[in-house]
């Protein structure tokens, strides 16, 4: 029996081990489905993401959870919390971040598992305030931020991106919708 951190109807997430590495490279060196990164990532790349998020348990208690879907214990992504800099000033803010493998893409996952990252944190994290944010163009993660009950708080120019989309929920917002 996996060590499930959250489940839903649909997903169970759990964290990431050295033994997601082939199936996580998978989709982090896809091209479609890293369109709106830099790059894809090679092997070493993908290997590190693993370790920063095990540094992240280690260091939070939370980091970026492998989706499994348990219809088939399929592992099809990734979702949770990290801390991320979102407005380039060097401060730190809860994140929701997801990516799904493409053959899954379109039915509904990254909402799910988002949601129940975000009810997580509400009920077992400190944060009042969660947030996402992305390259503005991406508007798949702009819909899964606003299906999950977000709104766009801020657009700003940057390098990186050329302008990005601040999306975030507020622990009052979160329970008034739910």
């Amino acid at each position: 029996m996996e060590n499930y951190i959250i489940e839903t109807e649909q997903l169970a997430l759990r964290e990431l081990t050295m033994d997601d590495l082939h199936n996580w490279h998978q989709i982090l060196s896809d091209q479609e489905t890293m369109q709106y990164y830099p790059n894809t990532y090679d092997i070493d790349k993908t290997r590190s993401w693993i370790d920063w998020n095990l540094d992240n348990y280690s260091k939070y208690g939370f980091g970026l959870w492998a989706i499994i879907l348990k219809e088939t214990n399929q592992f099809i992504g990734d979702c949770g919390i990290t801390m991320q800099n979102i407005y380039g000033d060097g401060n730190l803010f809860p994140e929701t971040g997801y990516h799904i493998n493409k053959n899954f893409w379109r039915k509904g996952y990254a909402s799910q598992a988002a949601k129940a990252c975000l009810r997580y944190s509400f009920e077992n994290l400190a944060f009042d305030e969660i947030f996402s944010y992305q390259k503005w163009t991406n508007v798949p993660s702009r819909k899964v931020a606003e299906k999950i009950g977000m709104s766009l708080r801020k657009e700003y120019a940057d390098e990186k991106n050329t302008k990005t989309s601040v999306y975030s929920i507020t622990r009052a917002e979160f329970y008034n919708k739910s």
